[in-house]
């Protein structure tokens, strides 16, 4: 059986300018897009070249929650309890499909959605 490879775009792990600190418990932090608020932190991960947060949107896209993941983040905000994505909504809203049974283990699942933020730079 042949295993996919994970695409190494940098899109798995924060940036060094993030602000984001080993450690920080993001779950619950309001994500903010480029254009404005699209939800909170529902679950996040800080493993190495794993890492991810998934928000829920709310009402925002009807209850949907989206994989974002780390490299897209351009700011952690720990005072403020905010994370800055430099995406935009609509970015955001047409994002591959959110899989709760995929997203940890799937790669070809996380190629799909690092390459579509990742072709979005």
């Amino acid at each position: 059986m042949r295993r996919a490879v994970l695409v190494d775009n940098g899109m798995w792990g924060y940036q060094a300018t993030s602000g984001y600190q080993a450690g920080i418990d993001l779950t619950g932090f309001r994500v903010e897009a480029t254009d404005g608020h699209i939800g909170k932190v529902d679950e996040h991960s800080a493993e190495v070249r794993a890492q991810y947060i998934v928000v829920d949107t709310g009402p925002w896209i009807f209850g949907k929650h989206v994989l974002l993941p780390a490299g897209t983040i351009l700011s952690v905000d720990t005072a403020n309890q905010t994370v800055q994505v430099g995406r935009t909504k609509d970015e955001i809203k047409d994002s591959p499909e959110y899989h709760p049974d995929k997203h940890n283990g799937d790669a070809d699942y996380r190629n799909q959605v690092g390459t579509y933020y990742g072709g979005l730079l």
